[in-house]
C-alpha cells in the first residue's frame, strides 16, 4: 500500500472493527494429494473516518484472517467526511478494479455492491452512491476504493490551499 499524508494521529485499538471481505481457498498439488492454503482479505475500521485493509494467507481460515487484521491495522488512514457522506465525487483505479463514489443526500444509505460497500462501511460513510466499473475481483476492488478514498479532499483544504471561504468552495 502506498505511504500517505492521511495517517490517523491516534487510533484505539479496540474502536477497531473487522470486516472480512474474501476468503479463498488455493490448492497446491503435492505428490501426496492436494494440500490447502487460504487468503483472506479484511477491511477494518472504526466507523468515524478511519480505515485500512490487509491480506493475510495461512494454512487455516482463522489464521488467515488473524493475519490480514494485522495487516490492515498497520495500513490506516483517514479519510474525509462530511457528516455522514464523501465531500466530492471521485473515482479510483486498481488494475482492472474500476470505481466510482458520489456524495448522496442524508438517509440515502449505501448504495454499493460487495467490497466496495464493506470498505465504506468500515470507514463510516453512511450514504453514499457507489459504482464498482470493471473487474469484480474482490481484491481490484477493495483496493480501488482505497484508492479513490485517498484522493479525496476535505473542503477546508481546499479552501485553504485556494484562500477562499468554504461557502466559496461550494457555492462558486
Amino acid at each position: 500500500m502506498q505511504q500517505n499524508s492521511n495517517r490517523p494521529e491516534k487510533v484505539n485499538e479496540a474502536d477497531l472493527k473487522e470486516r472480512v471481505v474474501s476468503i479463498n481457498r488455493v490448492a497446491k498439488v503435492v505428490k501426496g494429494g492436494r494440500r490447502f492454503s487460504f487468503s483472506a482479505i479484511v477491511v477494518v475500521g472504526d466507523g468515524n473516518g478511519v480505515v485500512g485493509y490487509g491480506l493475510g494467507k495461512a494454512n487455516e481460515v482463522t489464521d488467515a484472517i488473524t493475519k490480514g487484521i494485522d495487516e490492515a491495522k498497520k495500513n490506516l488512514f483517514q479519510v474525509p467526511l462530511m457528516k455522514t457522506t464523501v465531500p466530492h465525487a471521485m473515482e479510483g483505479k486498481y488494475s482492472g478494479g474500476f470505481v466510482l463514489i458520489k456524495p448522496a443526500a442524508p438517509g440515502t444509505g449505501v448504495i454499493a455492491g460487495g467490497a466496495m460497500r464493506a470498505v465504506l462501511e468500515a470507514a463510516g460513510i453512511h450514504d453514499v452512491l457507489a459504482k464498482s466499473k470493471g473487474s469484480s475481483n474482490p481484491h481490484n476492488v477493495v483496493k480501488a476504493t482505497i484508492d479513490a478514498l485517498l484522493k479525496m479532499r476535505a473542503p477546508h483544504q481546499v479552501a485553504f490551499q485556494r484562500g477562499i471561504s468554504m461557502e466559496k468552495v461550494f457555492n462558486g
